[in-house]
Parts: C-alpha cells; structure tokens; sequence
C-alpha cells in the first residue's frame, strides 16, 4: 500500500461542528432581531430553517442558484414558512448569520488531538471545502486549527463544487499530491467520498451520528481518533 503522504478533510460537518455552531449562530440572532414577536419559539424556527437550508444548499452545489440566492432566500423562505413577508428582515438574518456564525469555535471531539499526531508524523493536510473562502478561513482561525493545514482549497475557487472532479484535480495540483498517495475524509458520501474516488483518491466517510449504516461497502468511521491507528497505519 502507497504512504498517504496527503490527507485532505472537509471543514463542516467534518472537524467544524456545523450543527452546534450554527444553532447557536442563530440563537443569537433570533434574539438580537427579536423574532419570538412574530414565531412561537426558536426550536420551531429553526427547525424549518434547517429544512430549507438543506435544499438551498442541495441547489447551490448543484449550481442551481447564486451564493447571493443562497445567502438570502433561505432566510426568505424560513421567514415565509410563518407567513413573514420582509426582504428587508430576511437580509438582516443573513448578513447577521454571515457575521456571526463564522466566529463559533465548537471542533468535533478528538480534532485538534488527531490534527496534532498526523502533523507529528509528517503528513500534509490539506482541506477541500464547498463552504465561502471569506467565512471558512475565519472558522479555522478562531477555533485554533488554521496552522495545521498546508492548503485550503475552496471549490468556488474552482467554479464548481464537490463531487466534480475538477475540485480535487485542482487540489491534487495545489499541493503536488499524488493521488494514490492522497485520502479524502468527509462527512458527505457523494460529495467527498465519490467525488475523491473518482479521482483515484481513497475516500473515508465520517459518519459520527451512524446515519450511513447500511452503506456497508464504504470505508466509514464514527470518530476523528479512529484516523491515525484505522486509516493511516499508525
């Protein structure tokens, strides 16, 4: 088996605790733009604007709408989803949640712990992202794990998003990895695994939640500190 000179991770939902940090992004913000005046509670609002964010998301990956549409319709359609009505108010939630989100600090278990022994053992890591250059370099910075990272390629950079190869050949150049000397490590089976291996990368699915159980033929762990001693070798 060739030395996995290269390992590549994916930010959210990988090492960035995605979910916690956005709920209490926008539990700030719920406050600060008094929404309770006009939603039952924050747990109903966020539970619709999970919904919808999946989808826009699901959109923009796909190129079906702008980072702009993305920014400010989820909000839009959130707000709509308990007849609000309020272009203004809806670009005040995402440019507060732009603010705001990029500055929580909440790491998946073992991350800095599993960062700090591939990085004493000489490997080069790298992330691959379909997150905003402008907020993905503020998660990294202010939750302390920026300097682990040789590369950070963000696939706007790119023009495209994960699975497209392109993403992972531009990385592969950035970093003059090989790819059969190059893992790939996310939480999104089509996004990251088959997007990798498309590209002759080993693809690992992190699957903290068991969420992907009957994917049985995929090369999964649960925990970050699973990756040196189950994946590298160590």
């Amino acid at each position: 088996m060739n030395k996995l000179n290269h390992i590549f991770f994916d930010l959210d939902r990988t090492l960035w605790d995605f979910e916690t940090n956005s709920k209490a992004a926008l539990v700030q913000i719920f406050d600060e733009l008094k929404l309770a005046e006009h939603i039952p509670t924050f747990d109903v609002f966020y539970e619709e604007y999970r919904i919808v964010n999946a989808d826009f998301w699901d959109k923009y990956s796909k190129g079906i709408i702008s980072k702009a549409d993305l920014r400010s319709g989820r909000f839009a359609q959130t707000l709509e989803k308990f007849s609000i009505i309020n272009e203004k108010l809806s670009h005040k939630l995402g440019e507060r949640y732009i603010q705001v989100s990029p500055y929580q600090t909440n790491l998946f278990p073992g991350t800095v712990e599993t960062l700090s022994e591939l990085k004493n053992n000489d490997h080069q890591l790298h992330i691959i992202t379909n997150g905003f250059k402008e907020v993905q370099f503020i998660k990294l910075e202010n939750s302390g794990i920026l300097n682990y990272f040789d590369d950070i390629l963000c696939s706007e950079e790119v023009g495209v998003n994960k699975p497209d190869p392109l993403v992972f050949k531009k990385a592969l150049e950035r970093t003059k990895a090989k790819n059969i000397e190059s893992i790939m490590i996310g939480d999104d089976f089509n996004a990251d695994v088959l997007g990798a291996e498309k590209c002759g990368i080993r693809g690992v699915l992190f699957d903290p939640h068991n969420h992907h159980v009957e994917r049985s033929g995929v090369e999964r762990i649960q925990s970050l500190k699973e990756i040196p001693a189950k994946i590298i070798g160590l």
